[in-house]
Parts: C-alpha cells; structure tokens; sequence
C-alpha cells in the first residue's frame, strides 16, 4: 500500500500528518511574494517540512486509510507499519525514498533523516489552480516617438522650403511640397492638443455630473432626517448565559493531546490534565470513532502557536494544533 497517496490528501487539510514509527510531515501556511528584480509573482502556499521525533499514532493517518480503503483501523495500522519497514528498509539500503507530491527523504553522514520538499505541489487549498508567472515590462506607448518623427518632417520641411528660396529654383512642385508637409506636421502637433482638451472637457462634464448626483443624494438623505421627530424606543435583550458561554468557548484553534478510541481513556486523560492545571477539553466522538482531548482551545493562530510551544518545552514535544473547519 502506497500511503504516501493518502499522506499527500491530509496535507490540504492538516497542519501535521504523523506516521506511525517513523516521523510527521508539518506544513506551513506562506503569504504571497512578489520578486521585483523578475517581476515573478509567486501565490501563497504551504510548504512541508519533516520532523522524525514525532512518531506516536495520533490514529489520523489510520482512519483516514481505513475510511478510504473500506478496512478496519487495525488493518490500516498493520499496513502503515509494513510500508515504514519498507521505508527504513530502502533507507539503509539505497539511502533514498521519494515519496510522490511530497519529497525526498535521505540519511546523512550521521545516519539522520534529510528531507527535502517537493516545491511543484501547494497544498493550500486556497491557491488551488495559481501557479507563479512573470509579469512583462510596462512598456511605455510610442506616440512621444511618433511626435519626434513629425518634428524631424517639420524641421526638414523648413530647411527644404528655405533652400527652394534661397536657390529661387524654377520648379513649382518642390515649393508646394514642401508647404504640404509643413502643413501635415503642425496639423498633427496641433491636433493632438485638441484632442487632449476635448478627452479633459468631456472628463470634467462626467465629474459635475456625478457632482450632482451626489449632492442630490446628501439632500434626500438630509431631508430624510426631519421625519425622525424622537428617538427611537429603547430596546432590552435577554441573554442565556449558557448560549454566551458556549459561543465563547467555540474557538477554531485547538493543541491535541490524544485522540482515544475509548470514551472511558479519553475521560481519565481529561481529568488528568485538569489537574494539572490546563484548560482542557473533551470533544465529542469525531467521524473517526475518537474522542479527541485538547490541552486547550484558542480564538487566534498566534494565540495558539505560543501555547504549543510552552506544553512542547514543558509537557508533550509532540502536541500539535488542530484547525477547525470554520
């Protein structure tokens, strides 16, 4: 069984897929970036790191395989299991894996484990179908090279009529010629003043008009007003207490501490970080057939983040944030 498939579906939807016994992949969410020496624009993305301390199941791996391969979750352990022997297997052996969509994974001098992404997938679901493009140069439009060329015709006109003078030559047509051109050139550097003035006139006519309208508006909205002769009654609401405790305990950011197949364990593992002074949490039995049990629940990423890394320096180097559907 090739779990990298199912490990890359998780990636759009979790911030941290654990393999069991052998490491967890973690995304992180990047902003758009612009390179202005390229003009290469590059969408936001999630890009993928790995981490091989964090190997206890957290059973998302292994229920997300076996909803998908219609199996029971031992199962689906048993063959997480069998594919990590292969994965060390290869490691010793070539000292490589290439996991599709996601990297490649290699041992180093000292035996650890390298990772390096893969940057051709985004797996944030929000850029889905932006790639990175560059942008071309803003050129600049060409009519100052089109006036320069009239100039030049009228400036050789000129020299062309004052020479027909000078020499007084007999021949009509150079003369007529010569006031033609003329006579285009300073229709064209004239011409184009005139238009620009009339763009500019019609510009002006279109902003006294919506002028207009808006001043139209602020009366009818001024005039609106005298109607209101008292201020309107004032208005007293009933709020459950319960409704207010719970909108305020639905934060969307949550630190896992486990995820229990029984109620009666994921209870016990409650009661326990109670006492030890955390703010947790019990959830409901998920669509996994777990219940999830939290060391506390944030309103804010930021919020989140920091408290991850206090239990992670003093309680669990292994807890990790789950991210509601909000």
């Amino acid at each position: 069984m090739k779990i990298e498939v199912y490990i890359s579906q998780l990636l759009y939807r979790y911030q941290c897929v654990t393999v069991p016994g052998f490491g967890a992949f973690l995304t992180e969410t990047h902003s758009a970036q612009l390179n202005e020496s390229t003009n290469s624009f590059f969408p936001p993305k999630k890009t993928i790191s790995f981490n091989s301390r964090i190997k206890n199941n957290d059973g998302l791996l292994a229920n997300h395989i076996a909803q998908a391969e219609k199996t029971s979750y031992g199962f689906a352990v048993s063959a997480i299991a069998f594919e990590v022997l292969n994965w060390k297997k290869t490691l010793e052996e070539e000292g490589v894996i290439l996991l599709k969509n996601i990297g490649e994974l290699r041992l180093n001098s000292e035996s650890n484990i390298v990772f390096k992404p893969n940057d051709q997938t985004n797996y944030l679901a929000t850029s889905f179908g932006l790639s990175p493009f560059v942008s071309p140069m803003v050129k600049k439009e060409a009519f100052e090279k089109k006036i320069e060329k009239i100039a030049a015709k009228e400036k050789d006109a000129v020299l062309l009529y004052e020479n027909e003078e000078e020499t007084k030559s007999s021949n009509p047509f150079l003369r007529y010629a010569a006031i033609l051109v003329l006579g285009l050139g300073i229709t064209g550097s004239i011409g184009y003043p005139l238009y620009q003035n009339q763009i500019d006139n019609q510009t002006l006519v279109v902003e006294q008009a919506v002028q207009a309208v808006q001043k139209k508006v602020q009366n009818k909205i001024q005039e609106a007003t005298f109607f209101i002769k008292s201020p309107l009654p004032a208005v007293t609401l009933s709020v459950d207490s319960a409704k207010v405790e719970t909108v305020e305990t639905t934060m969307p950011y949550h630190i896992m501490a486990g995820a229990f197949r029984s109620e009666a364990n994921a209870r016990k593992a409650y009661n326990q970080l109670i006492k030890d002074g955390f703010k947790a949490r019990m959830l409901k039995e998920n669509k996994h057939g777990l219940f999830p049990v939290l060391y506390g629940s944030y309103a804010t990423m930021k919020e989140a983040e920091q408290a991850q890394k206090e239990i992670q320096k003093g309680e669990n180097p292994q807890a990790w944030i789950l991210v509601e559907n909000l």
